[in-house]
């Protein structure tokens, strides 16, 4: 066993040491395989990125109340009845015996992108104080909060960085009417940073919706009553709501947009990894023929063809650890944290970061060590297996 091991770690040295050899075609395997998994590495971290964003966007005891069938507000209508009966139900949070209760309108407006200039939909949210209230975690990092009543409106944060015409100051239209913005908000990093926030009333009105809302939102007592509010909502045919935390809300949306992302990134990397393994394999046997009567050699004074096999596949390893290494240096540096946007599921853009971890580093390097292994393997086995006398000769 020893032997054999020195045998495989005098290959090996052998190999490397020969890779300047065949510097370019090394090389080319080397791009190939970096592509690779920076193209796999930039679509995971961009899912999880947006999935990030959204899934930080819910709590676990603010209730979201949807038209009975909608899987997101901007197909969801609930009337102002409704509201009403929402403000009467059980497990609903109250404060000097106000119903925390927030009917929102949620209506698409037309932005442009800071980089090209192209139109987006952009998500303009009406609510009043007690919606403001029911996201404690948003603070301003300019202005104000918009008066009630007026055609103010403040932004987050996120949006401003993206798009253009939104900066603290100017004015935009929307249809018809003319908006002043008045604050700029953070929110931890969240979907509502994606966001332009107004007085529900004046949107309503400028929108012509004047006793319809997109959702509703309920602050629970605790996250335990949401089973009350829930009970509650099935039992009165008035409602035909569905009932669900803004946690659970949230990571559906997450889940299913991050998923479309991620599994456009899976084919196209399975696409290119067939021309990395093509590149490795040539790579590989053409660094078996140039080293035929090199190899004949060590098995003639008395290497085996089980160490020429190891050693000739660690080579092949070796050129795949360095792309993989290559390719996620690049995205770490060029690509990680860099902000964006894209399509959530109310069919608006949402602002977010592209995101890696290591679990995804570790899954991109794993697909990088298989290309490696894979184009080594077949090369690796012809130098084990070619006749002695015949590589001697050459």
């Amino acid at each position: 066993m020893a032997n054999t091991l020195r045998q495989i770690s005098a290959i090996t040295r052998i190999n490397i040491k020969s890779i300047p050899q065949r510097f370019w075609m090394s090389l080319s395997t080397i791009v190939a395989i970096a592509l690779v998994v920076g193209v796999l590495l930039g679509f995971l971290a961009m899912g999880n990125g947006f999935k990030k964003t959204l899934s930080s966007s819910g709590t676990k005891d603010v209730a979201i109340l949807l038209r009975d069938g909608s899987d997101s507000e901007i197909n969801s209508v609930v009337m102002r009845e409704q509201t009403q009966l929402i403000e009467e139900a059980p497990g609903v949070a109250r404060v000097n015996g106000k119903a925390l209760v927030s009917a929102e309108l949620y209506v698409v407006v037309d932005g442009k992108r800071r980089t090209n200039g192209i139109k987006a939909n952009m998500p303009l949210r009406g609510l009043d104080s007690t919606g403001f209230a029911l996201r404690p975690g948003v603070t301003f990092s300019k202005g104000r909060l918009f008066r009630p009543g007026t055609n103010e409106v403040i932004v987050g944060s996120g949006l401003v960085r993206e798009f253009s015409g939104f900066d603290l100051g100017q004015t935009i239209r929307f249809g018809t009417s003319t908006w002043t913005i008045v604050g700029v908000f953070d929110a931890g990093g969240s979907v509502y940073e994606s966001e332009i926030w107004g007085d529900v009333s004046v949107v309503q009105s400028q929108f012509k919706r004047l006793n319809s809302y997109q959702s509703i939102r309920a602050k629970l007592a605790s996250p335990d009553q949401l089973a009350a509010l829930k009970a509650y909502v099935d039992k009165d045919q008035r409602l035909k709501l569905e009932t669900r935390s803004e946690a659970d809300y949230f990571a559906a949306q997450a889940k299913q947009s991050s998923d479309l992302i991620s599994n456009l990134g899976w084919p196209l990397a399975i696409i290119m990894t067939f021309g990395a393994v093509a590149g490795a394999l040539n790579t590989m046997y053409s660094s078996v023929s140039v080293r035929t009567a090199e190899i004949g050699t060590l098995r003639a004074i008395g290497f085996g063809g089980f160490p020429t096999f190891v050693g000739t596949l660690i080579e092949a390893v070796i050129l795949a650890a360095i792309g993989a290494v290559l390719g996620s240096v690049v995205i770490w540096l060029f690509v990680n944290g860099l902000s964006t946007s894209s399509l959530g599921g109310s069919f608006t853009q949402v602002v977010f970061t592209f995101s890696l971890t290591p679990r995804i580093i570790t899954t991109a390097i794993l697909l990088a060590l298989l290309i490696g292994f894979i184009g080594g393997f077949f090369p690796a086995l012809r130098a084990a297996r070619q006749p002695i006398a015949a590589m001697v000769n050459e």
